[in-house]
């Protein structure tokens, strides 16, 4: 089978991304190998998920949410939110009740058991912030949070 048209090499076809140097890919593993470095410690120690650290951190900051709201601030897939919200549920870390105006919404909060372990990892997570922003000076940290508050604008 002939063809007429020229063989063009794959990477002038497709010009793939230069993903070292695309700053969603950059970003993302940065922020992967951060939580990964935290989380190695608690999983361990608590049989605790990312995911899971994740709602029960936005729950100790913001008390009385549903899941969609959970879902809609960490802006984590519903299903996976759902998921470590039954589990958390099920472990006696998290409390669900029902809205005292809207009898259809659940209203999500830590329980006891949650807030002692939110008390152990939560230090555990800050120690981890401090290691990775003492690889910048002070001016540089300010910029970086200048710089991240005005991409998340």
């Amino acid at each position: 089978m002939s063809t007429d048209r020229k063989r063009i090499p794959a990477s002038a076809e497709h010009a793939p991304l230069e993903l070292e140097h695309f700053l969603p890919y950059r970003l993302s593993i940065l922020s992967n190998a951060i939580s990964q470095s935290i989380a190695d410690d608690y999983q361990r120690r608590y049989d605790l998920s990312v995911t899971e650290w994740r709602v029960m951190a936005v729950l100790a900051r913001f008390d009385g949410l549903s899941a969609r709201e959970v879902a809609e601030r960490t802006l984590m897939d519903k299903v996976a939110v759902s998921r470590a919200l039954a589990r958390l549920v099920e472990a006696g870390r998290v409390t669900r009740g029902i809205h005292a105006g809207d009898k259809r919404r659940s209203v999500l909060g830590l329980s006891d058991a949650g807030w002692a372990l939110h008390d152990e990892v939560a230090p555990m997570a800050r120690a981890r912030e401090r290691e990775v922003l003492a690889k910048l000076d002070g001016e540089e940290q300010r910029w970086l949070t200048r710089i991240l508050d005005r991409l998340m604008a």
